[in-house]
């Protein structure tokens, strides 16, 4: 009988949580709510009432359930974005890495003018209503340089959108409607987003044919950079398929949230191969919020040059790899210059986050305001240093490029050769010319010095931590290198100081 009633209670258990569940589900449509009055100045963003990431799945008819709903609550805030833009003869580039080409990447139409006329050159892509009073996100590549935009909502009404800012760094823009009945989707923290977690990318992939066209995978990777895309870059990886005209459109998360700007595709035939970057939604947002407030994007600037500590770095700098981020040049004048910051310092934390990478701090430097006070932790030489630093607002700088020379017979033991930088050989490699400098005029290509990064036209600064001021103090110093010995070198490459380190 004790028997009988447990399982009885068990049961009852059971069926209390499935019409919990039911009740939750059925009303997992989000009721969205605005806080106050709409102010003029500020984005007003959606709010939730409802999860659907708590929704107890209890069959694989519910698990199939929940799917549809997190899609069915996203797809109303998707818009299929329209460009025209007028130009005298199509150009078409060459497929790149992400399949960045004429049609494919940025879904133009229309037939190409031989003869130089002018024709109306037509774009597709993918955006998401964000407020509830007509601001949309997309990528910048979807809208820059058109002389017209409009959009497709989901209720089939086609709208003329105004360009309200755009941000190349980062590839995200912001356009507006005025239309009243729209339906924004909520913007999640994608700081909380991990690796594994189920993703949805809903946009318009190939054609206004297959519009709002939902995909689902798992984010692959978080804080993807050097991809080639954009300046600032802290991708989200997924396999969610993303194809050309998917971009500015939406990635999800199972709460039915926008997590990322879908961006960009890696593929070697311009087709889904299964990885796709999408830009986080933190980093959409708070280039949104002042774009909207300030008509611009404003970066923090702390004035150096930084790169990774890779493993042979680490062990000339007695540090573990991927510990902290390596400063190049000061540049005079900046923030990091007036506290003291020297090249050669790593970056060990930024405001007590620990540095993993250049591209965390950089990033972590952008997003702090102008006039910021930071706090770095620095090692220098084996002890390690707290400085304080007000971060300045960021200017354009121009870098020069480097220049590359053919492969000539060089030291065997090196990898390179190097001499001292005479007037012809500056006029070669269009250098300045300066006493003392000693320059890298050519390298092997299958060496550890080229793999590393070395180039000809490299100016060599210092071997071993040791200054090099002349070329008889350079000979002195790599005279008595020896095969699969640790070179540490730091040379000048345009307006910059570079550190590398490899086995010779």
């Amino acid at each position: 009988m004790r028997n009988k009633k447990s399982f009885f209670k068990y049961l009852l258990v059971v069926f209390a949580s499935v019409a919990v569940g039911a009740l939750v589900f059925s009303n997992v449509e989000f009721n969205f709510s605005y806080s106050g009055t709409r102010l003029s100045t500020k984005p007003n963003f959606a709010t939730a009432s409802s999860n659907i990431e708590n929704y107890p799945i209890q069959s694989l008819k519910s698990f199939n359930e929940a799917f549809v709903q997190i899609a069915e609550s996203a797809t109303p805030s998707v818009v299929t974005i329209f460009t025209e833009k007028t130009v005298n003869q199509r150009t078409i580039s060459p497929f790149d890495f992400f399949g960045r080409s004429g049609d494919d990447f940025f879904g133009m139409q229309g037939g190409g003018s031989p003869n130089g006329r002018k024709e109306v050159q037509r774009g597709l892509g993918s955006g998401v209503i964000v407020t509830d009073d007509g601001y949309i996100l997309t990528n910048n590549h979807v809208i820059d340089g058109a002389d017209t935009v409009y959009i497709r909502t989901s209720d089939n009404r086609k709208i003329e959108a105004k360009v309200i800012g755009k941000d190349p760094k980062t590839d995200i823009a912001v356009i507006k409607i005025n239309e009243k009945n729209l339906k924004p989707i909520i913007i999640g923290n994608s700081d909380k987003l991990r690796v594994g977690e189920w993703v949805i990318a809903i946009g318009s992939p190939l054609g206004e044919n297959l519009a709002r066209t939902v995909t689902q995978g798992i984010v692959s990777a978080k804080g993807r950079a050097n991809v080639g895309l954009a300046d600032y870059e802290d991708f989200i990886q997924t396999d969610a398929a993303i194809n050309p005209g998917n971009s500015g459109g939406p990635l999800v998360n199972i709460n039915g949230e926008l997590v990322g700007i879908n961006t960009a595709i890696a593929s070697h035939t311009g087709g889904f191969e299964g990885i796709g970057f999408a830009v986080p939604s933190n980093m959409a947002k708070k280039v949104l919020t002042s774009l909207i407030t300030t008509g611009k994007v404003t970066r923090s600037y702390l004035g150096v040059t930084i790169q990774d500590v890779d493993e042979n770095l680490a062990k000339a700098l007695h540090l573990k790899a991927g510990e902290g981020a390596l400063v190049g040049t000061v540049f005079e004048g900046s923030p990091a210059a007036k506290v003291g910051i020297k090249t050669g310092d790593v970056i060990l934390e930024f405001n007590g986050e620990k540095v993993t990478s250049s591209v965390t701090l950089r990033n972590a430097i952008a997003n702090q305001s102008p006039g910021s006070k930071v706090r770095l932790r620095v090692s220098r030489d084996g002890s390690v240093s707290f400085f304080s630093v007000i971060l300045e607002e960021q200017a354009v700088r121009a870098v020069a490029s480097s220049p590359t020379e053919s492969d000539e017979s060089v030291s065997t033991i090196l990898g390179f050769r190097a001499e001292e930088l005479t007037a012809e050989k500056a006029q070669k490699l269009k250098l300045k010319i300066a006493s003392g400098k000693v320059v890298i005029t050519a390298i092997v290509s299958s060496s550890n010095a080229f793999r590393a990064g070395l180039r000809p036209g490299d100016i060599v600064l210092s071997v071993n931590k040791r200054p090099v001021n002349t070329y008889a103090e350079y000979s002195a110093l790599v005279k008595q290198t020896k095969k699969g010995d640790l070179l540490f070198l730091l040379v000048g490459r345009g307006a910059s100081k570079i550190y590398f380190a490899f086995n010779v």
